[in-house]
């Protein structure tokens, strides 16, 4: 085999190793507090996302997984992110009045675990 046509599988055997496969088109996303986002306009949307937006906030009670770390951008990036997950095939977005932004890595860590819903 020549080095030019090995050259070429290698090539497209990388890119079909490394590049992510999705059936669907679509890459996963989660919603998460953005960092600009003060303390008041997180609590606030905290309020309403746990409250009367429906989400389940339950994970970052005290005594749960996602409690700590114990801050407003911690907990409120959940709340988003639960929120975001269970309305976003009836339209909802991740936006909270400029309190949020959607993310491709998964904000998951050590027993926490944030809900992706294709």
């Amino acid at each position: 085999m020549s080095p030019f046509l090995l050259r070429i599988l290698l090539q497209i055997l990388l890119l079909v190793v490394i590049l992510p496969q999705k059936s669907n088109g679509e890459f996963e996303q989660w919603c998460v507090a953005d960092v600009q986002a003060t303390d008041a306009e997180l609590q606030a949307a905290i309020n309403y996302t746990c409250g009367e937006g429906g989400a389940d906030c339950s994970q970052i009670q005290e005594n749960q997984p996602c409690y700590f770390p114990n801050t407003f951008k911690d907990h409120a990036s959940y709340a988003f992110n639960a929120y975001y997950q269970k309305f976003k095939h009836n339209g909802a977005s991740c936006y909270f009045n400029s309190a949020a932004i959607t993310t491709e890595k998964d904000p998951s860590y050590g027993s926490c675990h944030y809900d992706y819903t294709p």
